[in-house]
């Protein structure tokens, strides 16, 4: 009689262990189907949103304007365990003041692409995204500093450009 009774359940295990792998399954893959049809849309955005931390980009002051992108640089949807790592850029629009100050504290220099082609390779002014451009000045003066790109503020790799007479900067950031 405990045969019968624990007969049943038991041979109605396999069938709920596969009924529950088929679940668990269906559901990460629309879960992944939702998240690699949203990447793009959320890749499109330009955020307005003050960069947060601020220490990933010291001493620009208290900027009226910024507008930033991310992107992926691997598959964040992939059910791989590990972190994803991302690139973001933005143009920030910094008070003619702290421009100045950023350009005297850090020893800003005039971009030199061939100089620099190693050190920034594929984070350069000309590498920048195209909904992000339009942010741009339109004959910019670029200047860079290597003291400020290699601040320990940041986990990421930085690369900032800054236009002191037009009050701009333009940021690179990589998750290494």
């Amino acid at each position: 009689m405990l045969v019968a009774a624990l007969g049943a359940p038991v041979a109605l295990l396999p069938a709920g262990a596969v009924t529950a792998g088929y679940l668990a399954v269906h559901r990460d893959s629309t879960r992944q189907s939702t998240c690699q049809e949203s990447l793009p849309i959320e890749e499109a955005k330009v955020r307005t949103v003050r960069w947060d931390p601020p220490e990933e980009l010291p001493d620009l002051g208290d900027y009226p304007r910024i507008r930033w992108q991310v992107r992926a640089k691997g598959n964040p949807c992939s059910r791989a365990p590990g972190p994803a790592d991302w690139a973001y850029q933005g143009v920030v629009e910094l008070r003619p003041e702290d421009a100045r100050a950023l350009a005297k504290r850090y020893g800003f220099v005039a971009y030199d692409p061939v100089g620099s082609e190693e050190y920034a390779s594929g984070r350069t002014p000309e590498d920048v995204w195209p909904a992000l451009a339009p942010f741009l000045p339109s004959e910019p003066r670029w200047l860079t500093s290597r003291v400020y790109d290699e601040l320990d503020t940041s986990t990421r790799w930085r690369i900032v450009y800054l236009d002191v007479a037009h009050a701009t900067v333009l940021f690179m950031l990589d998750d290494h």
